[in-house]
């Protein structure tokens, strides 16, 4: 996620933004179906009670449903003396459930400075002690029900630690949505430095304690802005996704060498060129390549493309970004690749918005969000939610009686374990927690309320980010971005998403 769209918007006034979904076939098997085959599919859900409002000014919840703060920046203690939990929680996922206890790993997306509140250096987690006090990851243990039993350092001197992918073997890895060579200097509240690496990497980090992890960069995947990525079950691909502008950002497939499957200790095992990065491109039944996401609209919702790839000349952009070193119309380009999450069958990817003269080309379709599921068998991408663009949705204003209806920005996704989406809205207007049906409706589970500025006269409330469920469904983790605040909201999810 890089600048907030309330950062990069002004002006004008809003409207009610409507989400438009298809129907069509199951697309993924959920994860309960698939470990209990008497479990229907997801068919097209049941809409949330209305959000009422919370005394604390917190959190807007439907009825029956409750939250707790697991942790808050500069609040929460670290164990061992560490400092306070950091600012600017983002990507979180659950890795590990034991009989009483849950282990989640959450990125801080912070640059050096950002915030009073940056990662701790700590020993056996820095990679950058050139970074200053930037990003990271925290790991955190809860009990069953969501209470912070413990939470320390699993990696600093990373920058801007942005989304990312649990994997199959129990670990995270934390995606960095930045573009830093070595050398580079910064200044920002009242420090200064110097890089002493290159930056822009995926890199691994596990629940063990501060002094057992390995602070390395995963060079094989790449090194440009990314945002999100998805471990496929066959342990031989990896899905990223690229966050950036000027030209759109790619979406990138990872294959291993023939006879090797992942494992725990990626950046030991794997050469800094192992296997193949390559970049997707989009067919059309002539099999001419969809220059840009944005050429898609609702009119395909449900229709599978053929989805071919392209190999990275230079994967650690010594000479030129990765996204550069492909001419328009070779690859298929997007606004703000943003979160990607795995299922048994295949991966959902987001799109947040394109709007903007630079952000999609001059003679494609405007919108304010879409919902892909790339299946990883049939090598098909198709659209499954579409948030139609509004001109309203552009600028900030307040909607109190529409709020709960104005939807837009999709950022972070998660599957629930009943097979549905949850997405984090990362919008104008109000910012919502969304349960997403893919091809099918689209409802509010929770607003924030929490106002951390004024816009053209009216509040500003930060987006959601870091959607996670416990896997047996009875927590969903998710953060408040600023001020960092993760919360954990327990309540009847069955009854609306199973």
């Amino acid at each position: 996620m890089t600048l907030s769209r309330r950062q990069i918007l002004a002006g004008g006034t809003a409207g009610v933004g409507l989400t438009v979904a298809g129907t069509l076939p199951s697309l993924a098997e959920p994860a309960v179906a698939a470990a209990r085959p008497d479990r229907p599919r997801p068919a097209t859900g049941r809409p949330f009670p209305p959000l009422q409002d919370d005394p604390d000014g917190i959190l807007a919840l439907p009825a029956g449903f409750s939250y707790k703060i697991v942790t808050r920046e500069g609040v929460s203690d670290l164990s061992g003396g560490q400092g306070k939990t950091p600012a600017y929680h983002d990507g979180t996922g659950v890795v590990g459930a034991r009989r009483d206890r849950l282990t989640v790993i959450q990125n801080h997306e912070l640059t050096p400075y950002l915030s009073a509140h940056g990662v701790p250096h700590i020993a056996g987690t820095v990679y950058d002690p050139g970074a200053g006090n930037a990003g990271g990851c925290t790991v955190i243990t809860t009990d069953r029900s969501g209470n912070r039993v413990a939470e320390w350092v699993g990696i600093a001197g990373t920058v801007r630690n942005c989304a990312g992918g649990v994997t199959p073997w129990g670990t995270w890895l934390t995606c960095e949505e930045t573009f830093i060579n070595a050398g580079t200097t910064w200044t920002a509240g009242g420090q200064s430095g110097t890089y002493e690496k290159d930056h822009g990497y995926v890199f691994e980090v596990t629940p063990a304690e501060s002094r057992l992890q390995q602070p390395q960069p995963i060079k094989a995947f790449g090194r440009f802005e990314h945002e999100a990525l998805a471990v496929e079950p066959n342990l031989r691909h990896v899905y990223l996704s690229e966050d950036a502008g000027g030209p759109n950002g790619l979406f990138y497939r990872w294959t291993a060498a023939q006879g090797t499957h992942l494992r725990a200790g990626l950046a030991a095992s794997l050469g800094d060129n192992a296997g193949k990065l390559e970049a997707m491109q989009i067919r059309l039944d002539d099999a001419s390549i969809v220059p840009d996401v944005a050429y898609i609209t609702s009119a395909q919702l449900g229709r599978p493309f053929k989805v071919t790839w392209i190999e990275v000349p230079e994967r650690d952009a010594r000479s030129t970004p990765t996204r550069k070193q492909f001419a328009d119309g070779t690859v298929t380009r997007g606004k703000k690749f943003e979160g990607v999450w795995s299922t048994g069958r295949g991966a959902y990817i987001v799109n947040s918005f394109a709007f903007g003269a630079a952000d999609l080309p001059a003679d494609a379709a405007k919108h304010n969000g879409m919902v892909w599921f790339y299946d990883y068998d049939d090598e098909t991408i198709t659209l499954v939610t579409y948030f139609p663009h509004n001109p309203a949705a552009e600028s900030e204003g307040t909607f109190p009686k529409y709020a709960d209806l104005t939807f837009d920005g999709p950022d972070n996704v998660t599957v629930t374990p009943w097979g549905t989406l949850v997405l984090a809205e990362d919008g104008v207007r109000a910012s919502h927690v969304l349960s997403s049906v893919p091809g099918g409706p689209t409802y509010a589970v929770a607003r924030n309320q929490l106002a951390n500025g004024i816009s053209n006269g009216a509040p500003t409330y930060s987006e959601f980010t870091g959607p996670t469920f416990s896997p047996d469904g009875r927590v969903l983790f998710v953060n408040i971005q600023v001020p960092g605040i993760t919360l954990g909201i327990t309540g009847p999810w069955e009854k609306y998403l199973g």
